[in-house]
């Protein structure tokens, strides 16, 4: 058949693997009677595509698996040939260790702590070398120490190397989880969330750029989502063609955003710190492999930036020409944030929608910031983990101090399970403005109403610190309102808050 669309994608991922021997097996050489001319066309088609492919050895052997013939020895039926056979080649191909010894990686997997006495941090030596002594850096949190024993199996050990499973006990008490990246301070993996790969799609479904994806990366597993494709191959002539997503066998070239930071290295440069999956969350499959490029994407994928400390030195508020009674004059209301918090499923989103739709048939002017649109842009950057969590809520509380400096009416739709974050944004918004709402809704009852595919995903160990299940929820100690939503329907809901609001004289029209 030649050289065929298969052979030659196959070609092009072993070639992005950097794989640096190719032998290229011409089979079934017994059904065209063994001819020269018939290897050669195949040969020189061959030849002339993985002239593009970056790889330093190519050897083709004509064969026929069925008879044997040049597989282990060579074969009277093609005289012509005169390399070697594919166990030659096998046994005498020469290859330089693909054990990098110089850059020290150690993803930690897991904390293993039997007492108060003890506690190490086990994981897999990706690359690199460790010894007793030497000094440290931990990942994300920038924590130099020294490592003060390497434990394995048989005993203390004098030094780990790859690909040996140990675990590390360090001089300091240092707050380490899984995920996180043990290094050496002078040899530092890049620490981002936005980069690019190639990727190659394994799915029958098609990938879809608006949806999210797991990420599986070393030990870290968090959620992803494909921001740009720049281009995808074409394996037959490896020509680069735009498109708007990646299907079956397609590979491409794309910009990603994971929800935590990754700490990684170019795939030239470490193959395992640099490859990762990605994984479909609802059904658990794996649908593509990807490899990280050596160039990040300064343009398109740009850098997050602090704008804490950074901002506060070079900006200067400047006052609103327009009064707080002039506002609240135009639009006829005053402003307020609606803190609507409660358990996954206990219809934050139904209700703050409903009430944004009440308030403007009023021709009252309201906004609402609920989890899918802040996450989906403002927060994208962020987890699930308690200190995400708090980042998000303190980010939704800015944006709703905003919006009711501007006159407007802020309807938070958020899980915001801690009272301590809660109260935060209370402050953050000014109490005199700020209401707190609670749901009030078993958790059996959430699980039947949820729409989201959170309690599934948290059952299959797929989704952690789910409030209600194993993170706590802090029921308010004294909300403005308590609405029952076993017993109480959306429509009745909506009723007692916009009661609520007449009552308080936030809503100032007849």
């Amino acid at each position: 058949n030649g050289v065929i669309t298969q052979s030659k994608r196959h070609a092009f991922i072993a070639s992005l693997l950097g794989i640096d021997h190719l032998l290229v097996a011409v089979n079934k050489m017994d059904l065209v009677e063994y001819k020269e001319t018939i290897f050669d066309e195949v040969r020189e088609a061959f030849l002339d595509f993985a002239a593009k492919l970056n790889v330093s050895d190519i050897r083709l052997v004509p064969i026929s698996a069925l008879n044997g013939d040049n597989v282990v020895e060579k074969s009277d039926r093609m005289p012509w040939y005169h390399g070697q056979t594919v166990l030659d080649i096998l046994e005498e191909v020469q290859f330089l260790s693909d054990r990098n010894l110089v850059d020290f990686r150690f993803p930690v997997q897991y904390v293993i702590r039997p007492s108060q006495d003890f506690r190490s941090y086990a994981g897999t030596v990706l690359s690199g070398m460790v010894r007793p002594g030497d000094e440290v850096l931990v990942l994300p949190k920038q924590i130099r120490t020294r490592v003060k024993a390497v434990v394995s199996f048989d005993g203390d050990l004098d030094s780990a190397f790859p690909p040996m499973s140990v675990s590390l006990q360090l001089e300091d008490e240092v707050d380490i989880s899984r995920g996180d990246m043990i290094v050496h301070p002078k040899n530092l993996t890049h620490t981002e969330q936005r980069f690019e790969a190639m990727l190659i799609w394994m799915d029958e479904i098609p990938m879809d750029p608006a949806r999210h994806y797991l990420i599986k990366h070393t030990t870290q597993t968090s959620r992803a989502s494909i921001d740009h494709i720049d281009y995808k191959v074409d394996v037959n002539t490896l020509h680069k063609n735009k498109a708007s997503n990646l299907e079956l066998n397609e590979i491409g070239r794309v910009a990603l955003t994971s929800n935590r930071p990754l700490f990684f290295d170019p795939y030239r440069k470490n193959r395992l710190t640099g490859s990762f999956i990605l994984v479909d969350y609802l059904s658990n499959n794996t649908v593509a492999a990807g490899m990280i490029i050596d160039r990040l994407p300064e343009v398109r994928v740009p850098k997050d930036l602090d704008s804490t400390s950074k901002s506060e030195a070079i900006t200067v508020r400047q006052p609103s020409r327009i009064s707080v009674k002039a506002r609240e004059t135009h639009y006829g209301q005053k402003p307020c944030t609606i803190w609507l918090t409660g358990l996954v499923g206990s219809g934050k989103s139904e209700i703050a929608y409903a009430l944004e739709h009440m308030l403007h048939a009023q021709n009252y002017t309201a906004v609402v910031l609920d989890s899918a649109t802040v996450r989906g842009g403002l927060s994208r950057d962020l987890g699930f983990s308690a200190a995400d969590q708090a980042e998000n809520l303190r980010r939704v509380a800015e944006c709703a101090r905003i919006l009711n400096d501007s006159g407007m009416i802020a309807i938070s739709a958020f899980l915001s399970p801690s009272k301590q974050a809660r109260q935060q944004a209370a402050e953050l918004i000014g109490s005199d403005r700020f209401l707190e709402i609670y749901l009030d809704a078993s958790l059996d009852w959430c699980k039947e109403q949820d729409h989201t595919g959170c309690y599934e995903q948290s059952e299959k160990g797929l989704l952690k610190n789910l409030a209600g299940v194993d993170y706590p929820y802090e029921i308010p100690h004294v909300p403005a309102l308590t609405i029952p939503r076993e017993s109480e329907s959306e429509g009745q809901s909506v009723a007692d808050i916009m009661t609520l609001l007449k009552d308080r004289g936030f809503l100032l029209k007849e």
